[in-house]
């Protein structure tokens, strides 16, 4: 079979497919019959009431979930393993807060797939035109495709989420500072959250306004703060949190407790930067070596070159 045969009978099965789940998504126009009528209200005496509900309008989707139902199962636990499970996923999009369930952002997730697979069908069909391989390297491409755009889609989430994370632990000490000045004013620290949470603009008061209503709808201010961090996951907002938590159970002075939290996250902050700085020193290195030394070199030299040329 030629690649142009194979791409003909595949255009072929989804468009009858397509065409199968369009005829049977059609609403029929016909008025129901007075069986039908009557059966939701004596299905539990009769019998053939039963059977006539009981009927579907014929379309392909049980018959694919019976035949695909084993391989998608086994699919959707291995993707589990590679993307994470349900709890990662809902952790994930708690982290970058964007607001998606699992499911909506796994029907993105596929939509990304599809599109990939488009571009890899076009792909496939651009080395074809330039140079004929087999059909089964076509299929590889346009599943790679597939595969690259729905894990595409994951890696995407992981960077927010991370992004995200990092401008919260930044925002992190300015605001334990504010807290620290509202609680040396007088105020209590639901007060000093909800002052905070209204005056400052940051991913991090956005989450404290979350606490502060949370805490106003009845629940524990120690629990809400304990649940906040436990979901963002970010070690210094963690640290931060059982430091609060510990000094409102045992009565500690609080501003004595965030203003130390201030310092350690300030310094904390400042070590993450000389590291990161370390990691990209030979990064650093690339433009210095590859752009502004042969640049240098070509100003110095080419002078010269050109003086000697003219005068021989």
């Amino acid at each position: 079979m030629s690649s142009l045969t194979f791409f003909a009978v595949l255009c072929g099965l989804a468009l009858g497919v397509g065409l199968w789940f369009l005829v049977s998504m059609v609403p029929r126009l016909s008025r129901p019959t007075l069986a039908l009528r009557v059966a939701p209200y004596v299905v539990d005496l009769s019998s053939d009431a039963r059977d006539i509900l009981d009927r579907r309008p014929v379309n392909p989707l049980p018959v694919f979930g019976m035949l695909l139902g084993p391989m998608l199962g086994r699919t959707r636990r291995l993707l589990d393993l590679v993307v994470g499970g349900v709890d990662v996923t809902e952790r994930r999009l708690r982290q970058a807060a964007l607001p998606l369930t699992v499911e909506a952002f796994r029907a993105r997730q596929l939509v990304w797939a599809a599109i990939a697979g488009c571009l890899g069908v076009l792909a496939a069909a651009a080395v074809q035109w330039a140079r004929p391989i087999p059909a089964a390297a076509h299929v590889a491409l346009v599943l790679l495709a597939a595969a690259g755009g729905f894990l595409g889609r994951d890696a995407v989430l992981q960077r927010q989420a991370s992004a995200r994370g990092q401008r919260m632990a930044a925002e992190l000490p300015t605001v334990l500072e504010f807290l620290t000045l509202s609680l040396s004013a007088g105020e209590g620290i639901l007060d000093a959250l909800r002052r905070v949470s209204r005056i400052s603009r940051g991913e991090l008061a956005s989450e404290l306004a979350t606490v502060t209503t949370a805490v106003a709808s009845g629940l524990p201010l120690a629990e809400t703060l304990t649940a906040l961090a436990r979901t963002l996951e970010i070690p210094a907002l963690t640290r931060a949190t059982e430091q609060l938590v510990g000094a409102l159970e045992r009565g500690t002075p609080l501003s004595d407790v965030l203003r130390a939290q201030a310092q350690d996250s300030r310094v904390e902050s400042r070590r993450n930067l000389l590291e990161s700085a370390g990691k990209k020193e030979v990064a650093m290195l690339v433009p210095l070596v590859f752009l502004i030394l042969p640049l240098t070199i070509l100003f110095a030299v080419f002078p010269a070159i050109f003086v000697l040329q003219v005068g021989l």
